[in-house]
């Protein structure tokens, strides 16, 4: 999946990204060497049935300040729009709180993209930044830990979210 994922053009325009310009056997070898990338943390994203549906990485790590970067595609787009992304994305974030102990997880996403920008601002993060790079207009959008409000026990959804088991990781309301 991740090969045709690379070579398809719409795909790789969402992640401002050109198509891999690479055989299947050279994508591979690469893809398996960047799998052992200390620096990064890579995890699939499966539906219940265990069909890969895309993928979600964790990377930029800054030790001193406990942050990093969080990065997410979802390739099958049978899939978009149905709160893969969002599920992903809550869940990569509390396991990056929680287990990697960050307190702060920031992301770019084009200015164009909004179905991203609302799937984000659904997770809790928030627009903090604008940037250009390589010609391409990006928001940055931040979470901090102190933020999260999370359902008290694995499983449980929070009231209201509007996506079976996404749990509520929005700022608190302003004091």
């Amino acid at each position: 999946m991740d090969f045709a994922w690379a070579s398809d053009a719409e795909l790789m325009r969402l992640d401002a990204a050109e198509c891999v310009p690479l055989s299947y056997s050279v994508f591979l070898l690469k893809y398996i060497e960047g799998l052992h990338d200390p620096t990064k943390r890579h995890f699939a994203i499966e539906t219940h049935e265990g069909r890969h549906i895309g993928n979600c990485v964790c990377y930029n790590f800054h030790g001193v300040h406990r942050e990093a970067e969080l990065g997410i595609m979802i390739g099958e787009r049978d899939y978009w729009g149905k709160g893969y992304g969002a599920d992903a994305v809550a869940t990569l974030a509390r396991y990056m709180f929680d287990v990697m102990d960050i307190e702060r997880i920031c992301l770019h996403t084009l200015t164009w993209n909004l179905r991203a920008q609302r799937c984000f601002q659904k997770c809790g993060f928030v627009v903090c930044d604008r940037l250009v790079r390589n010609g391409n207009e990006f928001v940055e959008m931040e979470l901090y830990r102190d933020w999260l409000r999370v359902p008290a026990s694995p499983g449980e959804t929070s009231a209201g979210s509007g996506s079976e088991g996404v749990p509520d990781l929005r700022p608190p309301p302003s004091p």
